[in-house]
């Protein structure tokens, strides 16, 4: 039998019942949340019951606005053999950015992880070497977080004039 999104929905809601929420088909791509406590039990049902064996992405988004919900994990995850993809998410607070990691099940992971600590600070807990990848190591700010202004409004160098926009034209 072929999986599909409605069977996918349909198995997770049979497991997991009112839990996973949000349930949509943006693209094509079947798409709900889960409560950030249960990422490991979604993820372990979905690798050995329906063949996820693929985390194809894990990413980090920062919702500034949305109080006790600031950060976002989410997860590409792709069953290879029937070729069917998903995506879930998971939201936690940016004063207690804990998650459990993944590492145990898919080792690409580790670095995936990494790279959501180091730029939006979520703490993967039991990660095996938890530590920033891309940025120094004494940085004290997550630099993905929409926490600073774009850009400073004092710059010289960003003077219109200086590019040949603005000023009087001839």
């Amino acid at each position: 039998m072929a999986l599909t999104n409605e069977t996918i929905q349909q198995k997770l809601s049979e497991k997991f019942g009112e839990q996973l929420t949000e349930w949509q088909e943006p693209y094509g791509m079947l798409t709900f949340r889960a409560p950030a406590e249960m990422n490991l039990k979604v993820m372990q049902h979905l690798y050995d019951d329906m063949g996820f064996r693929f985390l194809t992405d894990l990413t980090a988004v920062h919702y500034p606005h949305s109080v006790n919900e600031e950060l976002c994990v989410v997860y590409h995850m792709h069953n290879l053999v029937d070729n069917v993809r998903l995506r879930f998410k998971v939201f936690v607070p940016i004063s207690k950015p804990d998650v459990f990691t993944a590492t145990q099940l898919f080792s690409a992971a580790n670095w995936m992880e990494r790279e959501a600590f180091d730029n939006f600070g979520v703490n993967f807990v039991g990660h095996p070497d938890l530590r920033r990848i891309l940025n120094v190591d004494d940085m004290d700010y997550f630099p993905m977080r929409k926490e600073y202004p774009m850009e400073d409004p004092t710059r010289t160098d960003k003077d219109d004039e200086m590019f040949g926009r603005g000023g009087t034209v001839v």
